[in-house]
């Protein structure tokens, strides 16, 4: 028996293992994909389900996320006043559920709290959260122009003023030696070349 004869005869015997051991694994994984939207209910549909039937999913002329149980309520309101999840509607949304509680609860701090991020970090990550929720709800991009300014304008008026480790300034001494080693180097380095110019031209 050649080798190749032998090689040949080897994976002719894995591939009939690996059909055979694949085919149950298969199956399996397709009895539990069949089953698993009968068998489970996720913790959105069951809030999707109660806010389908108090506001009827169908009368909405758009398409609405389902990432929050709250979805529901703000596609409609969308709905409702715009006609469409406009970002208009997104702006109006935004500033009444995430941005005046941001702003009520900033003023109420000490403005030198602002620029401790400790007493701020909750606040500004419940923002985010906040404003990337709705947005996912009425599938309007995230981040958006909107958002970009909105948070440019919260940082104009309570970071701006706020140290920036990583972007100050060094001390004195050592800006002033930054500067001055090279300065002082170039007469060394023009009294080097010189020298080995004298001393190149002198042995020859």
């Amino acid at each position: 028996m050649t080798a190749t004869s032998f090689s040949l005869m080897i994976s002719g015997c894995f591939l009939n293992l690996l059909i055979w051991g694949c085919t149950p694994v298969v199956c399996l994984v397709d009895e539990k994909l069949a089953a698993q939207p009968a068998t489970t209910i996720g913790y959105h549909s069951t809030e999707m389900a109660v806010a389908n039937a108090t506001h009827g999913d169908s009368t909405l002329s758009f398409a609405c996320g389902n990432n929050s149980h709250y979805c529901n309520d703000y596609c409609s309101l969308c709905d409702e006043f715009y006609g469409a999840p406009t970002m208009s509607c997104l702006s109006t949304l935004l500033k009444r559920l995430c941005l005046d509680n941001f702003y009520t609860t900033m003023t109420s701090l000490n403005s030198t709290d602002w620029c401790t991020w400790s007493n701020v970090s909750g606040l500004y990550s419940n923002l985010s959260l906040c404003t990337e929720e709705i947005s996912d709800c009425l599938e309007i991009p995230w981040p958006n122009p909107l958002m970009e300014q909105i948070f440019v304008n919260i940082h104009s008026s309570f970071f701006k003023d706020c140290p920036s480790e990583e972007l100050s300034d060094p001390p004195p001494v050592i800006v002033f030696a930054l500067v001055i080693t090279p300065i002082c180097l170039i007469p060394v380095m023009v009294g080097l070349v010189v020298l080995k110019t004298k001393n190149g031209d002198g042995s020859s």
